[in-house]
């Protein structure tokens, strides 16, 4: 890889919240199948559509939270409608029913509108139930019970749900509850159910890159993992490489496009917006030679020419 070797990599946060969101839009029929099945008996399917986020200050605080996901869908056979209010949470916070059952009023009073909540914990811990209800009661009175959905996958179980062939499973099987030792073999799955479904190459690699976020394996895991996929059928090995492969690459391709503009900028002085683009619009390999040749660089028009050079071959 030479001078690739010397970077320093830092991990990125990670847009939970954002990758959830967008993997719940993307997947939103195959969604409702795989966890609210029932639903379907009662909805008009295809009618779907998804409103702005909706921003709403915290009870007694100035903190703005944002509600993830609307979504606004027909019931079967009816000129009416309903909304699903689906939150993703990826760690546990106390108060959090009582933060639902305020979206819900909120929302319920904008639209008027029956609104269907769901809540999906992604967090790994802790593993104990989640609470699903709010609740307002005196001890000869109940003033209010509130309820919403709650996909709590951490206590689902992997193995449950491969034989789905659901993109949504495959997405979510990398967060469910996963022993240690099986962690290799889980992504396996995840991947050959991807490789399965055949869907175009943009939802492949969503969902390839969603696997990968959440299931970074060690080195002895990753070796595991290779030869888990080394024993499978060509067909089914060659979709799992290429679905990887697509992603993998193009991530690759913005770091080092990155790193290489950090190093440029520091050698030669402030690019002007133009030549940055065009070094973000490189491919790997061309990254790679631009890597080797910025070495040699005294100023700006050494580039600039290495660019026309590069343009004109």
């Amino acid at each position: 890889m030479g001078w690739m070797e010397k970077r320093v990599t830092q991990q990125e946060s990670i847009d939970h919240d954002g990758l959830f969101k967008e993997l719940v839009e993307t997947f939103f029929w195959e969604f409702l199948e795989l966890f609210l099945s029932p639903v379907l008996d009662y909805i008009e399917r295809g009618s779907v559509s998804f409103l702005h986020q909706e921003v709403y200050s915290s009870i007694g605080a100035e903190e703005k939270r944002i509600i993830d996901l609307l979504a606004q869908v027909q019931f079967r056979g009816q000129d009416s409608y309903f909304l699903f209010h689906i939150e993703p949470q990826s760690s546990s916070q106390a108060d959090f029913e009582k933060r639902m059952f305020c979206y819900f009023g909120r929302l319920h009073e904008k639209y008027d509108l029956p609104i269907y909540p769901v809540v999906i914990f992604s967090y790994d811990s802790p593993q104990k139930e989640a609470e699903s209800n709010y609740k307002i009661e005196f001890p000869d009175f109940q003033v209010l019970l509130f309820n919403f959905r709650a996909i709590q996958l951490n206590r689902l179980n992997w193995r449950d749900y491969l034989r789905q062939h659901n993109p949504v499973a495959s997405a979510l099987m990398a967060k469910m509850k996963i022993a240690r030792e099986d962690r290799p073999q889980v992504k396996v799955e995840c991947l050959r159910m991807l490789a399965t479904l055949q869907l175009d190459p943009a939802r492949t690699e969503f969902i390839s890159k969603f696997v990968d976020t959440y299931l970074r394996l060690e080195v002895d895991e990753e070796q595991r993992f290779q030869a888990e996929v080394d024993r499978l059928e060509s067909g089914e090995r060659e979709a799992i490489m290429q679905a990887l492969t697509s992603w993998e690459e193009k991530g690759w391709q913005k770091g080092e496009a990155t790193l290489a503009l950090r190093i440029l900028n520091r050698k030669l002085g402030k690019l002007s917006l133009e030549v940055e683009e065009q070094i973000q619009s490189l491919k790997v390999d061309q990254i790679e030679a631009l890597g080797e040749a910025l070495l040699d660089f005294e100023e700006i028009e050494d580039l600039i020419s290495w660019l026309e050079n590069l343009e004109n071959s």
